[in-house]
């Protein structure tokens, strides 16, 4: 399917990679990992033919259709978030032009666009994306709303349901969980999961890597390696194989030195002297081993810790919130103690971001109070927090004036390489770093002198794994207060002691952490899915209690309930089976009629049939997709049963 042989790509003296080579089959789910700057990027620039390597060669199999989700600024035209989705080729793409180009509904070439659209199947493929769109979170009035009026994490999604529909032969994404909400990244695992193609995927979301990826290439050091399994399974298998290339170098540098002590003792003794060439012949032979790879040390930092708040560190009461005529909160109450470590979970839009704008004082409070306990000390971080830099200032310049007591210039440095500002990074200015460059940078003064309440909206989102391990490790050793939101179940994983669920303004407390969440709120396998392979055995036996016995005539009961249930949901469905079944074959009908009249020579209203057979096809497409939904149901329950 894609060939890569001895790849190479330098940028000035900077060499991204070299003889790079990897094979990749039919089926393949390949994560690529690496730190930020290996090259990652530009190895799918490559392979798309957006960028020429400096030397290899890329081999595509004849006719593969490849879809590709860029990391950010996805392009978008005048197209509407449902136009954009079904923009799966470039027939579908100029038929919407034509559509939105004339208007009229008599206009010839409208006319002629919608018996192309209905002929492709087009209003099938609306109704199709119309619920993958759903699943994205977007809400019914927003799909018919321009697409490039929306914010760059939508129009991701909405690239993401045209790759959904298109169902490319290979699919290449590019850090696609970035806008992702977990209820979201829930639903597209698992579409992920049922795609039939191959796919590479770059992503520093652990999680998501252990749950769609077959194998990991990793980018390291100039060179490639592949290993199976996902990235758990790639930790263990890289850790063994660079423990045994360093057992295997130390072997040889040995070697090197007895035989050079060897030639430097006896070479000028006649005696020994044919010996000693023939030392010297096999150093000049030997194939010799480069040093092994210096690990990315894990950072050495001690932080900070903040002063001490009093126990009730932040209360809200009967907080009333609205976007306009958006109600985002009614009546809402919360109160946080010190030491505590909560993530607030739930889909995009449901308030998280908000509640902690509240918090912060970042927004005013419309109804209600927000109470800061004793010498509680706030801190807020989010994207609009990197607009707070001083834009003349050098990297290292900006941190220094913490005035941080204690610590070097050799900390601070250490503190910034974790966070990828590295050798003469630290001399750029502010004002030509990247988006993503600030926001780290903001993160950076946040953990110099932290306060005693931290605010966190999203802080892995311009990280790579080294940078994301090297904040949870910080975190760890915190001891003030920490309310955060994230959509990095590793992250979650590894700081929450406590799980705020937020939907449609309600707030679920659940007193555990995410694994304690997720056993109580009845959310998906998929979800449970998202932190497999984590090391969960310490944690379920701290944090699950036994279930109490289940009584021989409860059981009964129970599964009598069940089934009646089933037979009830079994009927449901098959009646409105029935019912589609006679739509269809009502509409099937009138659609063979309109076909019939509008293929006469002599019939004086063709516009307006066409018009008519455009509608009847597409309720026809709606009504289809509705019965194999519905047929699909079903099954699985029959199944179960």
């Amino acid at each position: 399917m894609l060939s890569i042989s001895k790849i190479s790509k330098h940028f000035g003296p900077k060499t991204l990679f070299k003889d790079l080579s990897f094979q990749l089959n039919a089926g393949d789910r390949v994560g690529l990992v690496g730190a930020n700057g290996a090259g990652k990027s530009t190895l799918f620039s490559i392979i798309l033919g957006q960028t020429e390597a400096d030397s290899g060669q890329i081999e595509l199999e004849r006719g593969l259709t490849i879809g590709f989700l860029p990391q950010e600024s996805a392009p978008t035209d005048a197209a509407t978030v449902l136009e954009l989705a079904c923009s799966i080729n470039p027939t579908f793409k100029r038929i919407y032009q034509q559509l939105r180009e004339h208007p009229a509904a008599n206009s010839e070439v409208r006319l002629q666009a919608q018996a192309r659209f209905a002929e492709l199947d087009g209003y099938a493929l609306e109704a199709k994306a119309q619920q993958i769109l759903a699943a994205l979170s977007f809400k019914p009035d927003a799909i018919r709303q321009a697409a490039n009026r929306l914010s760059g994490g939508w129009i991701m999604r909405a690239h993401l349901a045209r790759l959904l529909l298109m169902e490319p032969d290979l699919l290449m994404l590019d850090e696609p969980t970035n806008h992702l909400d977990l209820e979201t990244l829930d639903w597209f695992q698992s579409q992920l999961k049922r795609f039939a193609g191959s796919l590479i995927t770059i992503s520093h979301d652990r999680a998501f890597l252990n749950a769609v990826c077959s194998s990991i290439i990793e980018i390291n050091h100039n060179r490639l390696n592949r290993y199976q399994g996902g990235y758990d399974q790639y930790q263990i298998q890289k850790a063994e194989r660079d423990a045994q290339y360093r057992a295997a170098y130390n072997n040889q540098q040995k070697e090197i030195a007895h035989l050079e002590d060897f030639i430097r003792r006896f070479r000028a003794k006649a005696s020994k002297a044919s010996q000693a060439q023939a030392r010297i012949k096999q150093l000049e032979k030997m194939e010799r081993l480069s040093p092994p790879e210096t690990e990315d040390s894990s950072i050495a930092f001690s932080f900070p810790q903040p002063l001490k708040s009093g126990q009730k560190v932040v209360k809200l009461d009967a907080i009333q919130q609205a976007y306009g005529n958006q109600p985002i909160y009614q009546g809402l109450n919360l109160e946080i103690q010190r030491g505590e470590r909560v993530v607030l979970v739930g889909p995009n839009g449901a308030g998280k971001s908000t509640l902690l704008k509240i918090i912060a004082e970042r927004v005013p409070i419309q109804s209600g109070s927000c109470q800061l306990g004793h010498q509680v000390q706030l801190g807020y971080f989010s994207q609009q927090r990197s607009e707070e830099l001083n834009l003349n200032n050098t990297v290292l310049e900006e941190v220094s004036q913490r005035h941080v007591v204690g610590l070097s210039e050799v900390a601070i440095r250490s503190l910034l390489g974790a966070f990828l500002f590295k050798g003469d990074d630290v001399h750029k200015c502010v004002k030509v770093l990247s988006g993503g460059e600030k926001s780290r940078l903001a993160l950076v003064k946040l953990l110099l002198d932290p306060p005693n309440l931290l605010l966190l909206d999203e802080p892995t989102t311009h990280l790579d794994i080294a940078s994301i391990d090297a904040l949870v490790q910080a975190l760890k050793s915190y001891t003030g207060t920490l309310i955060f939101v994230s959509h990095d179940v590793y992250f979650i994983r590894s700081l929450a002691e406590r799980t705020i669920q937020i939907n449609a303004g309600k707030l679920t407390h659940y007193a555990g952490d995410y694994d304690y969440y997720l056993q109580k709120s009845g959310v998906s396998n998929d979800r449970k899915g998202l932190v497999a392979g984590q090391k969960m055995e310490a944690v379920k036996s701290e944090k699950s209690a036994a279930p109490p016995k289940e009584s021989a005539k409860d059981r009964r009961r129970r599964l009598a309930q069940d089934r009646a249930q089933e037979r009830k949901k079994r009927s449901q469905i098959e009646k409105l089976i029935q019912g589609l079944e006679k739509n269809i074959i009502d509409l099937e009908q009138e659609q063979a009629h309109l076909t019939q009249s509008l293929a006469a020579d002599d019939h004086a209203d063709k516009p307006n049939l066409a018009i008519q057979l455009a509608r009847i096809s597409k309720r026809l497409a709606e009504k289809n997709y509705e019965w194999e939904c519905a047929a699909e149901k079903l099954e699985s329950i029959c199944q179960e049963a």
